[in-house]
């Protein structure tokens, strides 16, 4: 365990680029004026460097740069960041070069082509992290035209409420040793994030913590072993992160091998005999994990890194219906803990995706953090700007590239349902949806990024559609883009507009496994081409017999004979699945924790779809099906 701290604990990590534009993000041990250097001697550049304090010995920094001339296309630039002591990144963070070079480098793509993109990074599951994938594409050094213009994260970059014991550990051995400002908490168990981690259901017995909503108490027996259910859905909310300075923390320890080397693993004491087994079998996931994070790391400095929230980077089932939402949102603790989380990703994704756009919200932060009295945010103006942030509707965001990308926010500007207060929400409302629309009109092709597939498996989703109708949507996160019949139909009219693209390509992941669907508009002779590609997850899988059991159920159930396919909302398009390269009986579903990779053909046509292994293994290229599923 390293004494001393560090200068840079996190980063840097490439965030929007544009072509005048530039953010990089880093979190330092005390406030830093970095001088940024670029090997392009005809361009300069203006820095504009922001800090929000999160703790006494952490700082968030966004560098936003703008040039005075675009950056050239498809040409390798070289960068470097040296601090105050003019020291370079060769000097403070060696493991972020690759063999052969002094700086760190990107890419300025002239075209989106090709893209990565992945969802759901668990860091404590079996498989291994696919962001890995990335790191070994880098390291054959592709030519610059050939380098990935960008690494699009789909969702669930982190686990709020789902983390296993050593990460938690780690957590809390980070926030002493950079003293992350305290929070009062009220309308909890605990009056403080400090009484919180003394407590002795600290570890895996937060659930007990948490506040409670009245359910059906045999299905509760039934499904949940008699678990209590808390407001928040998780069934794994045994060490749900609670605390600003626990959701910070973790996010340095799931970006970043610097944390780590300050904080120890020992379990920590007064655990139960069953307590502790799991504790060390959980401990060589989270110690593999951490051993990759280097090579993460070099990853995110090297390419353009754009993101959007899902469920699980704020907890489980996040405003999946106005029933939740008026459960989760009239608590104080329970409100606390969902802001919590969403000023982390406000810190660490939002304001990279759009410096702009979060500009509001950073200064606020700014003055609530700068007058932190003797370590400790104060209560009541804490809960005020997060009372901004659950009503702010700026998440979403566009990317001027070629293709377009408009990446959506399905998560806080849902169409909620008046009439039946427990059925789940449409994932945009209606004004998102005329936003969307005009967003697309007349241009030739454009990238839709929706963290949920817009067309998914047909049996899961009336699997969803009967739990729903039984009062219980959440139970199988009844949430996709068909569950709110309002939705699913703008949604598909837009689709079906005659100056939508002509090509394009919605990207997704969540669901835990990986498919590509080509869709076509019946009886239409200019019909729009759309390309469902869904990559998940990058460090998750489903579970491999009940996958194959729906796979098999799906194509004899919704054959392109069925008569079930004239109850589905999208029987209007023709939906050809592309069945990957290495299906053994005609699977259409991938399963496996990687990386997707699409490469694009002038048009905007994905000419290419592949599936990148975590594990090492052949890539899996998903192509044409002759059989139909209409």
């Amino acid at each position: 365990m390293t004494t001393t701290l560090p200068l840079v604990l996190a980063g840097p990590v490439l965030r929007r680029l544009e072509p005048q534009r530039l953010a990089i993000w880093l979190v330092a041990s005390r406030p830093l004026n970095p001088k940024f250097v670029l090997d392009c001697p005809h361009v300069g550049s203006q820095l504009e460097c922001q800090v929000v304090a999160i703790g006494e010995h952490a700082h968030v920094h966004l560098l936003s740069l703008h040039f005075d001339q675009p950056l050239p296309e498809d040409v390798l630039l070289e960068y470097d960041l040296h601090l105050d002591n003019d020291q370079s990144i060769a000097d403070w963070a060696p493991h972020l070069l690759y063999p052969g070079a002094s700086r760190p480098s990107f890419v300025l793509r002239k075209r989106i082509d090709p893209l990565l993109h992945g969802s759901c990074r668990k860091p404590h599951h079996p498989a291994a992290d696919g962001l890995l994938c990335a790191d070994r594409l880098l390291l054959d050094s592709p030519p610059p035209e050939q380098r990935p213009a960008l690494l699009m994260m789909t969702g669930d970059q982190v686990y709020a409420d789902d983390v296993a014991g050593p990460t938690l550990k780690a957590i809390h051995g980070l926030i002493e040793r950079l003293k992350l400002f305290d929070e009062p908490l009220d309308g909890a168990l605990v009056d403080s994030g400090q009484a919180l981690y003394r407590h002795p259901a600290c570890y895996y017995h937060r659930a007990d913590l948490l506040p409670a909503q009245q359910g059906n108490e045999p299905l509760r027996r039934r499904f949940f072993r008699g678990k209590r259910k808390p407001i928040f859905s998780s069934s794994n909310a045994d060490n749900h992160l609670v605390t600003f300075a626990e959701v910070m923390a973790m996010y340095l320890l799931v970006w970043s091998p610097i944390p780590w080397t300050l904080v120890g693993l020992e379990a920590p004491e007064g655990l139960s005999v069953t307590r502790q087994q799991r504790y060390q079998d959980e401990l060589p996931l989270i110690e593999a994990f951490r051993d990759g994070l280097s090579q993460v790391a070099r990853v995110m400095a090297h390419l353009p890194c754009l993101m959007i929230f899902d469920d699980h980077d704020i907890t489980d089932d996040w405003n999946l219906s106005a029933q939740w939402e008026q459960t989760a949102y009239g608590h104080p603790f329970s409100r606390r803990i969902i802001g919590n989380a969403l000023l982390g990703y406000l810190l660490c994704q939002g304001w990279g995706n759009d410096p702009k756009g979060c500009t509001t919200l950073v200064e606020g932060l700014q003055a609530l953090t700068a007058n932190a009295p003797q370590g400790a945010l104060e209560g009541e103006a804490l809960d005020t700007l997060i009372g901004d942030l659950l009503r702010f509707q700026g998440w979403q965001y566009d990317l001027p590239s070629d293709p377009p990308l408009r990446v959506l926010d399905t998560r806080t500007r849902r169409w909620r349902s008046e009439r039946k207060l427990g059925k789940p929400s449409g994932l945009l409302d209606w004004e998102a949806l005329c936003e969307l629309q005009q967003a697309l009109l007349d241009h030739p092709s454009a990238i839709i990024v929706s963290p949920a597939p817009i067309f998914g498996v047909k049996l899961i989703e009336t699997v969803q559609r009967v739990f729903t109708a039984l009062g219980y949507p959440l139970l199988v996160d009844a949430e996709n883009w068909m569950a709110h019949r309002g939705a699913a139909q703008v949604i598909l009219n837009i689709f079906r507009h005659s100056r939508t693209p002509g090509h394009y390509v919605i990207l997704s992941g969540d669901v835990h496994y990986s498919f590509v669907y080509e869709v076509l508009i019946r009886h239409r002779q200019r019909s729009p081409h759309l390309w469902q590609v869904t990559s998940s997850g990058i460090k998750n899988t489903f579970p491999v017999r009940l996958l194959d059991v729906l796979d098999r159920l799906n194509r004899w159930l919704y054959s392109p004979r069925s008569p079930l396919n004239w109850f589905t909302q999208r029987r209007s398009m023709e939906v050809v699945p592309r069945v990957p390269s290495r299906s053994k009986a005609g699977e259409r579903l991938w399963n496996g924790a990687g990386l997707g990779q699409v490469f694009f053909d002038e048009q905007g046509r994905p000419a290419r779809v592949v599936q990148l292994s975590a594990e090492g293994d052949e890539a899996t290229e998903f192509v044409r099906c002759g059989e139909r599923d209409r």
